[in-house]
């Protein structure tokens, strides 16, 4: 190693040491990575994907709590809506009797009612032997299909839907264009050709190590498994293109391997300055205390950090692998110098202002009254998938389905029948249904007590068997005060009877006729399902079905009357469970986590601003240029009349609180800069053509990935959250470049009354010709300075320099601590 190198290795920094080793044990990262995304291919397919969001709810909410419930002691069969359009009755009738047939089919409703015969369309309810996700209610389903091939048909319902098949095809479009437009934006705002498939080999990376590591979490939603990479690669590329810029201007001056590490190190505070904002944003959102703002957070923020290891890891070595042909492929910038804009936003600085003051109230009044809905039945979506589609066509001809489990605890069968009675006569209920109301045998429902005379009468049993079996029963349910006191005045429940006699009938000690060994086999079978379904070990199972809307002022307020109904009979431990209640509880829970994400995400990144730029006043100028555009973002669907998904607004307001405000510290860094050696008009002006490039190519993305999300997924919830994200990107850029500037320029003074560390300014000076230097100079000397000088310059000096500091040599010395004419007009201007 020759002395030179040796000393200059000697000289550097921590920072540089780190940046040299990762560049010059490049290819053992490559190994390293290589590793990696094998194992990812193959882990990324040990993720468990939650469609239902409901399992994110508290578990203190009443529909988590009832789900819990019923998870745990009902069976709930698989069930489909069939509808068959342009078919006459008769056809409809024999097609039911072959729906009924089929392997796996428990039932099929149909009659000539309006509820199933409408308009020349038959809708028949199809009832499989086993829950929704079960193979045999599936390959059901599969026979249903086959046999109505050829007819108009459209299914709804529980079994078969898989919401997730269709949205991963819909995302893996989403990439594929997204990945087409930042190809698109790369060439345009792009140095170099080559550099383009460094960053996409960098990012191509970090995602495939983010899909491949959510098995650690074990189970993820399908909200997060959907956007997540294409948010990854919108909200994190900017990380890559900050390192490709710095190599670049490096390189003009540097050999290969200089440039990369030199570039490495001054990357690696700015980039994980900026992902701090992002990071802070995200991290709020696992403070919801609706769960799924938990899991996305995590998952992108995992995104995150993976994508800036990749950027500091793997992509130095990339850059200095493809040195040769970055360097063989410059281009011309195709990025335009916006000076004209700046200029404007110069001469608007007392116009924008106050119309952005206008704005910013009118957005937070209407942000605040913007329709949120907590279910996706009123929400639609650009584009639509087979099941929705099938969904609108049969709620279109036979109305919707609206229904409400209610659990009350078990064993009172008396209690259970009057609160039914009373349920059934409510005018928002259609129907009900429940062990004590349905119907067995000759006008007895299922939990009638009925004595040995009555259950001889009803099945023809010999009154001396009769009280035989019901002594059998009295002794094994152990209540032998009955046999004392005499078996003819015993009260049965008409399903416990018939259970144990067909227990008794299994067992052989039981022997009827023919006739009604078959009506008991078949009347077992019916039992059997209903207690499955109505009747567990803790609760029993009411089913509701309601005439109102899934979600509404209307059915909200049903609500609260039909707990007050049901306290009536059992005043403790009852639940009710439905889509209502659980947009119930989530419209309960959104007031807090909104207010608790806003307050969070502000203060993480003020608290970021603050050690950034060392000022108090700053930070909130960028923060309410950024808050401005969410309330702005979200003034859009109460002015549009179109429902919005409450989802969307705590993930978005993160988001973009978090990563738009990247664009504004963008520009605050440059003009906070270049204020030192120019007045504050020209330093904005400057500022936004620096800043261009950078904004104009991340918010592009991550505008165009929110959009293609909104505009191509059929599923309302991601649908909602890509269309507000792409609009707020769009609206943030906009107040960036429009907007900020002019506030930076009128806040001037505020920012600097609040500097933590006031510095006293040096005068700025302009000297030309041959000049002794001795002291601090920061300014530009045929080039930008920031140095502690002792020689002589020969050229042009404009520059702040400590008195006395300047001699000239050959020419008229100048008075010391003279200021130039530009000084006083700087300000001037900061102090308007």
């Amino acid at each position: 190693m020759s002395s030179t190198k040796q000393d200059r290795e000697e000289k550097q920094n921590p920072m540089e040491r780190l940046a040299a080793f990762i560049v010059d044990k490049r290819k053992a990262f490559y190994l390293l990575y290589i590793g990696l995304a094998i194992f990812c291919v193959f882990s990324s397919g040990w993720v468990e994907v939650d469609d239902d969001l409901t399992d994110y709810l508290p578990e203190e909410t009443e529909t988590r709590q009832g789900l819990t419930a019923m998870d745990a002691e009902f069976v709930t069969f698989g069930t489909n809506r069939v509808m068959v359009d342009n078919i006459p009755y008769t056809q409809a009738e024999q097609l039911a009797d072959r729906l009924e047939t089929l392997e796996g089919v428990k039932s099929v409703e149909f009659d000539d009612s309006e509820d199933h015969y409408r308009n020349g369309a038959a809708l028949f309810s199809v009832t499989y032997d086993g829950e929704a996700d079960d193979q045999i209610s599936l390959d059901a389903l599969e026979q249903v299909k086959e046999t109505l091939s050829g007819y108009d048909v459209y299914i709804t319902g529980d079994t078969g839907s898989d919401d997730s098949a269709s949205l991963d095809a819909e995302m893996q479009v989403v990439m594929f264009i997204a990945v087409v437009i930042i190809l698109l934006v790369l060439l345009f705002t792009s140095q170099t050709y080559m550099e383009i498939p460094v960053l996409l080999l960098t990012f191509g990376m970090a995602a495939l190590l983010n899909k491949g590591t959510n098995f650690l979490f074990g189970e993820i939603s399908f909200v997060s498994n959907s956007v997540a990479v294409v948010l990854q690669l919108a909200l994190a590329i900017d990380y890559a293109i900050i390192l490709c810029h710095r190599y670049t201007e490096e390189r003009e001056h540097l050999g290969a391997r200089e440039a990369v590490i030199t570039a490495l190190s001054k990357a690696i505070p700015e980039i994980s300055g900026s992902s701090l904002t992002t990071l802070s944003g995200l991290g709020a959102m696992c403070f919801m205390q609706f769960r799924i703002g938990y899991d996305l957070g995590l998952v992108l923020m995992k995104s995150i950090v993976l994508s800036l290891l990749s950027v500091f890891t793997l992509m130095p070595g990339l850059l200095m692998s493809f040195s040769s042909l970055i360097d063989r492929t410059h281009h011309r910038n195709f990025v335009p110098k916006i000076t004209a804009w700046g200029r404007l936003s110069v001469k608007t600085r007392y116009i924008v202002p106050p119309i952005f003051v206008v704005l910013l109230i009118g957005g937070f009044i209407f942000s605040n009254q913007c329709p949120y809905v907590y279910g996706m039945t009123t929400l639609s979506t650009y584009a639509q998938n087979d099941t929705q589609i099938a969904q609108q066509k049969v709620d279109g001809t036979f109305g919707g389905v609206n229904t409400l489990a209610v659990l009350v605890p078990t064993g009172d069968y008396e209690t259970e029948g009057r609160l039914l009675r009373e349920l059934d006569n409510m005018p928002e209920v259609d129907s009900v249904l429940g062990l004590a109301n349905i119907e067995a045998m000759d006008g007895y429902v299922l939990t009638d007590k009925l004595t040995p005379r009555q259950f001889a009468e009803l099945t023809d049993l010999d009154i001396e068997v009769a009280r035989l079996l019901y002594s059998a029963y009295a002794i094994h349910q152990e209540t032998y005060g009955q046999l004392v006191s005499g078996v003819d005045s015993y009260g049965v429940p008409l399903l416990d009877m018939f259970l144990f006699v067909y227990d008794q009938m299994e067992e052989g000690y039981v022997t009827l006729d023919d006739d009604m060994t078959a009506d008991i086999e078949d009347l077992h079978d019916q039992l059997t399902d209903a207690q499955l379904q109505l009747k567990g070990e803790h609760y029993s199972r009411l089913v509701l079905q309601l005439n109102l809307p899934e979600e509404s002022q209307e059915t909200f307020d049903f609500l609260d009357t039909l707990h007050k109904v049901v306290e009536r009979y059992y005043p403790e431990d009852t639940l009710l469970v439905g889509n209502s209640t659980s947009d119930y509880d989530l419209s309960s829970s959104f007031s807090n986590d909104n207010l608790l994400i806003s307050i969070l995400t502000i203060v993480f990144v003020i608290l970021v601003l603050v050690f950034t730029f060392q000022s108090a006043g700053l930070p909130v100028l960028l923060i309410l240029v950024i808050q401005g555009s969410v309330w702005i973002n979200f003034s859009f669907p109460y002015l549009m009349q179109q429902n919005l998904f409450f989802l969307s607004y705590l993930v978005v307001s993160s988001i973009q609180m978090g990563a738009n405000i990247d664009y504004a510290i963008v520009i605050a860094n440059r003009y906070m800069e270049l204020k030192q050696t120019m007045r504050p008009k020209e330093a904005v002006v400057e500022a936004l053509n620096e800043a261009f490039p950078t904004i104009i190519t991340s918010g592009t993305i991550l505008a165009a990935a929110g959009i293609l999300i909104g505009f191509l997924s059929s599923n309302p919830a991601i649908s909602s959250i890509g269309v507000c994200l792409g609009r707020g990107t769009v609206i943030s850029i906009f107040l960036v470049m429009g907007v900020l500037p002019q506030i930076l320029l009128l806040g001037d003074i505020i920012i600097e009354k609040t500097a933590f560390t006031l510095k006293s300014r040096l005068p700025v000076q302009t000297h030309t010709g041959s000049m002794r230097v001795d002291g601090h100079v920061r300014g530009y000397i045929s080039g930008m300075v920031d140095a502690d000088f002792k020689g002589t310059v020969y050229g042009t000096i404009n520059a702040a320099v400590e008195a006395d500091s300047i001699r000239s040599q050959g020419m008229p010395e100048l008075p010391a601590g003279r200021t130039d004419e530009r000084e006083e007009e700087r300000h001037e201007t900061a102090n308007p």
